[in-house]
């Protein structure tokens, strides 16, 4: 029976791509797989020819070979290769380095040789790693913080020293698996390797559990941890302190703990990086006249500030290094910035009323240069949509 064409297995046309080919080879392996069709032969069948077909359209110089001859260029008088371009006996084994290049490990499927190089699931693991929320406050990031942590954690276990035996016994190396943790079954053309069922993949087990920690080899406890904030530290920032996660299982090493830093809302200031800005409220008086105003800084201090006359609402002024800690800068700081408001007078007196109206008609023009100029705009565009002169009243 003659073979079917190799581009017709995978359903791929002959100009297809590197990542199609794959894409086609991935769905098809999957549906045929064994370990999803059990005692399925024509599945098998099926699932052995598409792992023919891809091993040589997957391979550059195979691919250009078999384009230029069909089947016979894996035949006969071609080199020491099997059925489907597989290299001697090792055909199988050559497919399940394929089969694992695509998929990983997904079906628990080992290679022709010894084992070597496949990841052990009775080996030493690294703990977990563990987050801790730290909110602080907008001084705080300024300063820097001293703290201490309580941390929940998983710990090795001090009775067992975390091999999970009660002291004075051993630990027994698991007979099914000979202590690798995997066993291997032969189905059909594949060798399968799958977790033993007897230790779940340890490669040992515990007869006599530690007392202390269920035979686990860790412990939950909560830790206390001291830690160093640094000065200039910003909102959202993460601070890793490495080693200092969860213990390790079987000996291996602790994972890290990772500080997720908030800071809280402040009253005054707001912050965009190293720069401050602030609001000051200025009385109406001291805003056309000038003179002198002190606002806070972050350090909790008093700074002045010169008004110069005729200041505006929305002026910003700044303050050098008044700002915030840069981080890690030898204690440079950035600048802080004071925008103005300035009050209209409420609550006013029947007096007070008087002289400002007064004021008002002592005033004249250019006194208030951005209001009269704003009525002029609007005085020329009524004349735009009337024809007619608008009268403007700006006092």
């Amino acid at each position: 029976m003659a073979k079917r064409d190799f581009y017709e297995i995978l359903g791929v046309s002959r100009d297809v791509d590197e990542k199609t080919l794959k894409s086609a080879y991935r769905k098809l392996a999957m549906q045929y797989h064994p370990d999803r069709n059990p005692d399925n032969g024509e599945a098998e069948a099926k699932f052995k020819e598409i792992g023919e077909a891809y091993a040589i359209l997957s391979d550059p110089d195979k691919r250009a070979a078999y384009d230029r001859m069909g089947h016979a260029a894996f035949e006969g008088g071609m080199g020491a290769r099997g059925p489907g371009g597989f290299h001697g006996a090792g055909g199988a084994a050559d497919f399940a380095d394929i089969f694992e290049q695509v998929f990983g490990d997904a079906f628990g499927m080992g290679g022709g040789g010894g084992g070597g190089g496949r990841r052990r699931s009775n080996g030493p693991a690294r703990g977990s790693d563990l987050r801790y929320d730290m909110e602080i406050t907008l001084e705080e990031c300024f300063n820097g913080k001293d703290a201490v942590l309580k941390v929940p954690s998983t710990e090795t276990c001090d009775t067992c020293h975390g091999n999970g035996a009660e002291p004075g016994t051993d630990v027994t190396t698991c007979n099914t698996c000979q202590g690798a943790g995997r066993i291997r079954r032969s189905q059909g053309f594949f060798q399968m390797e799958q977790t033993c069922p007897t230790c779940g993949g340890r490669g040992s087990y515990v007869e006599h559990p530690c007392k202390a920690c269920d035979g686990v080899g860790r412990v939950r406890k909560t830790r206390e941890l001291k830690v160093q904030i640094p000065a200039g530290v910003e909102d959202g920032m993460r601070i890793r302190l490495a080693g200092e996660g969860e213990a390790g299982v079987r000996g291996g090493p602790r994972g890290d703990l990772y500080i997720f830093v908030s800071v809280k809302p402040h009253e005054i200031f707001e912050r965009d990086g190293p720069n401050l800005y602030c609001r000051a409220t200025v009385p109406m008086v001291k805003a056309a006249l000038g003179g002198v105003i002190e606002v806070p800084t972050i350090e909790g201090g008093r700074a002045e500030m010169t008004i110069p006359e005729s200041s505006q609402t929305g002026r910003r002024m700044r303050l050098r290094s008044k700002g915030m800690t840069k981080l890690k800068a030898g204690g440079a700081r950035g600048d802080m910035y004071v925008e103005l408001f300035v009050e209209t007078p409420c609550n006013l007196s029947e007096r007070q009323k008087e002289l400002l109206k007064e004021f008002c008609d002592l005033s004249g023009n250019g006194c208030n240069p951005a209001s009269d100029g704003f009525f002029k705009k609007a005085k020329r565009f009524w004349n735009d949509i009337t024809g007619e002169e608008g009268e403007s009243h700006p006092h």
